[in-house]
């Protein structure tokens, strides 16, 4: 098969899904010389290996640091290495402990509690943008709503918001995009301002707590966590709340306008949402390691081999969903998409990210009936080699 993937075009994040169904049938564990992973294609074998941490680690997989200039890598000296306790980057029995003190912020009664005050961001937003007519989704709408409630569940002060917001745009590029050594270099600078920001947030903590996040994971360090774990924690739930919640938004609005749906009735929000995960997944996959040689489909997968499990093709496969690349709104198990992983890696914060696409397509239905596409518009995405992300989407009402 004379195809492969392509991060720097846009078919890749845009259109995949072609190469993707060729890819389940012909070569379901495909070789990919451009990511320089084997790639697992099939709902089945990447609901396994995310079951399977003995055989597909975790433990640096989310540091695709790999395409770094050995100067880049000098300027971040042990940063380099960022996110190498994060509790999605790390096996058992670190995972484990990580896991067990991050769940203690995201219980049932915790998330409710952020409903109220993730509603109330929306309408105050809509109170200063509806009366315009026009916006553009992804700046206007739909991302303050979220980076607000993240900033407050972790203690960001709001006049913070802003930086945080940036840097956490820059260290996404940085890790999780290609980019010319310049401005690695440039980029590079920017995470190590953001890591010493959030240094001194959980600093700030550790003397004065108060009821957020930081405060929680600080008084759990030198009992449960260390500094640089508490750290990692914090700067990748704010790049879930301002990245890829706001992105999975973006994308579910754009399906909802062209499907002709909008506004979804109540009784269909949640059924919706998870329809658009798995037609438009904000996350195209996770990285791991093959922690011994494997042999799947009749490949095998050297030891120390990377593997991107794609569940973007996960949740096309027609063996799961039939006629996969149609939206149904009330397509009964649409919620077997694997966007946030499965296993001991499924995503702590689905539930607030579930909550937040409700809550968000509610608001914007009952405040903006009479949304609609701007006509004529190119919709672009974002490159990325794991997100899919509109860079705008012109909207009027």
């Amino acid at each position: 098969m004379s195809e492969d993937f392509d991060v720097t075009s846009d078919w890749h994040v845009a259109a995949p899904y072609a190469f993707l169904r060729r890819l389940r049938a012909a070569s379901p564990v495909f070789k990919s010389e451009h990511l320089g992973a084997y790639v697992l294609t099939r709902h089945a074998d990447v609901r396994a290996a995310y079951g399977d941490p003995q055989s597909f680690s975790s433990k640096g997989s989310l540091t695709i640091s790999r395409s770094l200039t050995r100067e880049t890598r000098e300027k971040l000296g042990e940063h380099g290495s960022f996110l190498s306790s994060f509790v999605a980057n790390v096996d058992p029995p670190d995972h484990t402990r990580l896991r067990r003190s991050v769940s203690r912020a995201f219980t049932p009664r915790a998330v409710a509690a952020l409903e109220q005050r993730f509603r109330r961001l929306n309408e105050d937003l809509l109170d200063r943008v509806a009366p315009r007519g026009h916006a553009d989704f992804v700046t206007d709408l739909g991302h303050e709503p979220s980076i607000k409630l993240t900033a407050r569940f972790i203690g960001v002060p709001e006049a913070d918001e802003a930086f945080v917001q940036a840097h956490v745009k820059d260290w996404f590029q940085l890790f999780l995009s290609p980019q010319p050594p310049e401005r690695q270099l440039e980029l590079a600078g920017s995470f190590l301002d953001y890591l010493d920001y959030v240094d001194r947030l959980v600093a700030a903590r550790a003397k004065d707590p108060r009821d957020d996040f930081t405060s929680l994971m600080t008084a759990l360090i030198g009992a449960e966590l260390t500094h640089r774990e508490v750290v990692e924690l914090i700067s990748t739930i704010l790049l879930g709340g301002n990245d890829t919640v706001p992105n999975q938004l973006g994308n579910t609005v754009l399906r909802l306008l062209r499907e002709g749906v909008w506004p979804v009735p109540d009784a269909l929000l949640a059924n919706a949402s998870e329809e658009c995960m798995r037609i438009d997944g904000a996350s195209l996959g996770s990285f791991r390691y093959a922690a011994r040689e494997l042999t799947l489909r009749g490949v095998t997968i050297p030891a120390g081999a990377l593997v991107l499990l794609s569940t973007d093709s996960a949740g096309h496969d027609e063996s799961v969903f039939p006629d996969p690349d149609r939206f149904v709104i009330d397509r009964p198990n649409a919620a077997e998409h694997l966007v946030f992983g499965y296993g001991i890696h499924f995503c702590v914060g689905a539930a607030l990210a579930r909550l937040q696409l409700r809550t968000a397509l509610e608001v914007l239905g009952r405040r903006l009936p009479g949304l609609r596409l701007v006509p004529g518009q190119d919709i672009a995405y974002r490159r990325s080699i794991v997100g899919r992300g509109l860079s705008s989407l012109a909207v009027e009402w």
